[in-house]
């Protein structure tokens, strides 16, 4: 007869509360699930396993005598609605835990490669005006309007601006997903990004599971809390006000990036909203949701008219099934992922024999030595 394991029963929905799971899903998956929850039976060591797995939670947190409190790891700058946001799920948990890990190595890495600290993180504060803190994050990055004009779309200026800030020693990591599995899919409705400031490691993590329109912002905004030497989690928001201090500077640092004011009031013209709104678009490679916020902060656009047309474009945005960070080749996506700049040293170290083979696979969350060496091969690092 298998061996029992006495697990109080209240492990069971917080796990799946925590893995923001539906029930019955979990109930058609674990028949004994109920009585599991009364006390009426209890779950072998196998059941235990395939249910922590299913739950994305750690199985020893089963064998303590009451659930575990988890808080957020980083500073928590999220509202909805004015209020705080609830406990953190297991995606966004395990989501931040990897990224402390990348940064922790890469930290590490600076160190002994005797890189210089980046002046520029938490070089300032939210008493500084947002508008000369956005012209000195568009001129350390090298990110002004006139180069995105270059760009054939707002699409390839994110592109160039995630290249622009990892030029500088940030990393940028775009995922949708915790790691390489789809089956986890990061939700936007409990964060769009995060920052880990670091002089020498900074990391900015945006939430690829969001709207290509809304993740320029996000980036940007990130890069603003760097600039406050921040270190915590966003839900940045065009649309929604925040009650947070930090959040609201940063998102006036991130809308003057992206669209300063005397640009936009000399070129917003007279013609109407839609055409006004589209003409700008590709005048500033933004996104038109970042054009209509913009119009409303320099008092073009009622808050009335603003609600209505940013809702309207939001829904015609989703009509357009617009594309996340994921797709196109596995390489090329996980790049993207974990950052280019992290992939790339982490590389180097592997083959050059200071950074063992396994922790470079869990770090990059690849799992055959081959796929390693050809993601080393496609970034153009040799062993």
């Amino acid at each position: 007869m298998p061996l029992r394991v006495d697990v109080q029963p209240e492990f069971f929905p917080w796990a799946v509360e925590r893995a923001r799971l539906d029930w019955d899903d979990l109930v058609f998956r674990f028949k004994r699930l109920p009585e599991w929850v009364t006390g009426k039976s209890k779950p072998t060591f196998k059941q235990l396993q395939s249910f922590a797995s299913a739950t994305h939670a750690p199985i020893g947190f089963f064998f303590l005598p009451q659930p575990p409190e988890e808080p957020l790891p980083l500073a928590d700058f999220r509202t909805l609605e004015g209020a705080d946001v609830g406990p953190p799920s297991a995606d966004l948990l395990d989501t931040i835990y990897i990224c402390q890990q990348r940064q922790d190595w890469f930290r590490e890495f600076a160190l002994t490669s005797r890189m210089e600290p980046l002046p520029f993180i938490g070089s300032t504060n939210v008493g500084a005006s947002p508008e000369e803190v956005a012209r000195e994050v568009s001129k350390t990055l090298g990110f002004d309007v006139e180069k995105r004009r270059a760009c054939a779309s707002w699409d390839e200026a994110f592109r160039h601006l995630v290249g622009q800030c990892e030029d500088n020693g940030i990393l940028i990591m775009v995922n949708g997903v915790v790691g390489n599995n789809t089956r986890r899919v990061l939700d936007i409705g409990e964060f769009r990004g995060f920052c880990l400031s670091d002089r020498l490691a900074p990391v900015v993590f945006v939430n690829g599971a969001d709207s290509k329109s809304a993740q320029m912002f996000t980036l940007v905004h990130e890069v603003a809390h760097l600039w406050l030497g921040d270190v915590g989690v966003s839900n940045a928001s065009l649309a929604a006000p925040s009650a947070r201090v930090n959040e609201i500077w940063c998102n006036a640092v991130a809308a003057e990036v992206l669209v300063p004011r005397q640009l936009l009031l000399e070129a917003a013209g007279g013609d109407a909203l839609r055409e006004k709104v589209a003409r700008l678009t590709r005048s500033f490679k933004v996104s038109s949701l970042v054009i209509l916020r913009r119009l409303f902060d320099v008092k073009l656009l009622n808050g009335e008219h603003f609600q209505a047309a940013y809702a309207a474009e939001v829904t015609r945005l989703k009509t357009l099934k617009e594309g996340t960070a994921s797709g196109g080749s596995f390489y090329n996506t996980e790049a993207v992922r974990v950052s280019k700049r992290f992939a790339t040293a982490i590389l180097v170290s592997t083959l050059e024999g200071t950074t063992l083979f396994r922790d470079a696979a869990r770090l990059l969350g690849i799992k055959k030595v081959s796929t390693l060496n050809e993601f080393a091969a496609r970034l153009g690092v040799n062993s």
